[in-house]
């Protein structure tokens, strides 16, 4: 293929992220990529392994010297969050994905971009090819449906694996020790509504701009969300008039920070709808200010057509939505301040769309502690009562936070990075306690002596550490979207892990 990414190392890293890129593989869309890989494995004569539900596993022999070290696993999902501009066309079940490089940045064309974690498939690629890298024996998992419930790791026969050393390559942050997890659970609200015809002018808002963002990683940056923008206007507006709501379009992930949203209502006549356009600019303008810091793209057209025919909500299916919008729980819930106030719930409104005779409204709430997520999740069930609502959880995936750690997160923070010190290759050591991933603590762990001879290090490898709820260990991370200088490997394409015993 002609690649697009060129002159930056380590080449042929970047190279294996293209072809990746190329493939769709939108969660539950894996058997492309998962027959990649297989395909992968058997040109170059290495065992794999693929199930039914297309998680992969290949493995590699131990170069020469290492055989009698203990295999490491590396691991990563196969599948991406799909999401583009709604100006954008693109069908993730057949389209690659578009990249674009510009000033060292990798960025997608109005899509997603799917390093994560396209990245760690990339990782694992290159190490597999390369026979000039000193490694133990390795196992390369690849799993399936990660982004909506964690499928193909639940699914995985994890008799297929032998290695008790794992380094995971889907995190956030390098210098980071990963210590829970956020547990979440997508709850959909289903409303039914009733339709009437009206003629008379439309005024049409749309929302754009906005940064967006994973409700996971990024709901803690204040940035704006579409539904909440829109449902704030038009409350406003039924408030000074009475507008009649034809559509509420925003947002096509429940995980991902809504960036954008369109609603349609409609007006007895022009000048009516003249002076609702002029309190909804005054509105915009107010969120522009509001967001000048977090999200300064914010734009909200308005525009008006007169002599409409249209068939509207009446007036009880509108207010129900929009009081719906206005109640339901977004953003950051409840922080821990024993530590450097990490999010412990939070919420992400992703999703609202409006049919001919219903509406949902898809929310993704999420919490490390798992009687904050019970409890959140019957917060919403009262909402729902309310409302009058139906609302429905699916893909639960359970909380795992180490009750010790939130007692004792400072101490902890110091024992860790004191414990990490003398395998910090370049820089110091960052503990930091967020949403990750432990059920149970492990009793003891020591730098691994495989911690400065990462298959992919370099001089300037900043080291970290996360512990792993059996007698192993994991290091996170996903690639920056900012590409390494020519000439230098990036710093995250190495990886260092501890082991936990």
């Amino acid at each position: 293929m002609d690649y697009k990414i060129t002159g930056y190392e380590p080449a042929q890293l970047f190279h294996f992220f293209e072809e990746v890129s190329a493939i769709p593989r939108g969660s539950g869309n894996e058997k492309g990529i998962s027959d990649f890989l297989v395909a992968f494995a058997k040109e170059r004569g290495l065992d794999v392994y693929q199930d039914e539900v297309y998680n992969v596993i290949i493995r590699k022999p131990a170069s020469a010297g290492a055989e009698n070290a203990p295999t490491v696993m590396l691991q990563g999902h196969i599948d991406m969050v799909c999401d583009k501009l709604g100006s954008v066309e693109h069908d993730f079940t057949t389209d690659g994905i578009d990249l674009v490089v510009k000033d060292g940045v990798l960025t997608a064309n109005g899509t997603t971009l799917g390093a994560d974690n396209g990245i760690a498939v990339a990782l694992m690629l290159t190490v597999l090819d390369d026979d000039s890298i000193v490694h133990p024996a390795l196992e390369c998992v690849f799993t399936t449906d990660e982004e909506t419930g964690l499928v193909g790791a639940e699914t995985l026969d994890k008799s297929q694996i032998s290695a008790r050393t794992m380094i995971n390559l889907d995190s956030e942050e390098e210098g980071v020790a990963t210590v829970s997890c956020a547990g979440g659970v997508v709850v959909t609200y289903t409303c039914p509504i009733a339709r009437e015809h009206k003629t008379g002018s439309t005024l049409t808002l749309d929302i754009s701009g906005l940064l967006g963002g994973h409700s996971g990683s990024d709901i803690h940056l204040e940035r704006g969300n579409g539904n909440l923008i829109m449902a704030r206007i038009i409350d406003r507006l039924m408030v000074a008039g009475v507008p009649a709501i034809v559509s509420f379009n925003g947002g096509t992930k429940d995980n991902a920070i809504n960036r954008e949203c369109k609603a349609v209502l409609v007006y007895a006549d022009h000048a009516a709808a003249e002076a609702a356009a002029q309190i909804a600019k005054g509105i915009i303008a107010d969120v522009t200010a509001e967001l000048e810091v977090f999200d300064p793209g914010f734009t909200c057209t308005v525009e008006i057509a007169d002599n409409v025919d249209v068939e509207a909500m009446d007036d009880k299916s509108a207010l129900a939505l929009i009081r719906a919008l206005r109640l339901a729980p977004n953003g950051v819930i409840r922080r821990n301040v024993a530590t450097d106030g990490s999010v412990e719930v939070s919420s992400n409104i992703g999703v609202v769309a409006t049919s001919d005779d219903e509406v949902k409204i898809m929310l993704s709430p999420r919490s490390s502690i798992t009687s904050l997520q019970n409890e959140f999740k019957d917060r919403l069930q009262t909402l729902a009562d309310v409302l009058a609502s139906t609302p429905s959880l699916s893909s639960s995936i359970p909380a795992g936070a180490m009750p010790s750690i939130r007692r004792s997160a400072t101490s902890l923070s110091r024992a860790i990075a004191s414990s990490l010190a003398p395998s910090c290759a370049s820089s110091p050591f960052t503990p930091a306690l967020s949403a990750a991933c432990l059920p149970r603590p492990c009793t003891a762990w020591t730098p691994s002596p495989w911690a400065r001879r990462s298959p992919m290090s370099t001089p300037r490898t900043r080291a970290w550490s996360s512990l792993l709820p059996s007698a192993s260990t994991s290091c996170s991370s996903t690639s920056s979207s900012a590409l390494p200088r020519k000439g230098r490997a990036s710093s995250s394409s190495s990886h260092v892990l501890a082991d936990c015993k």
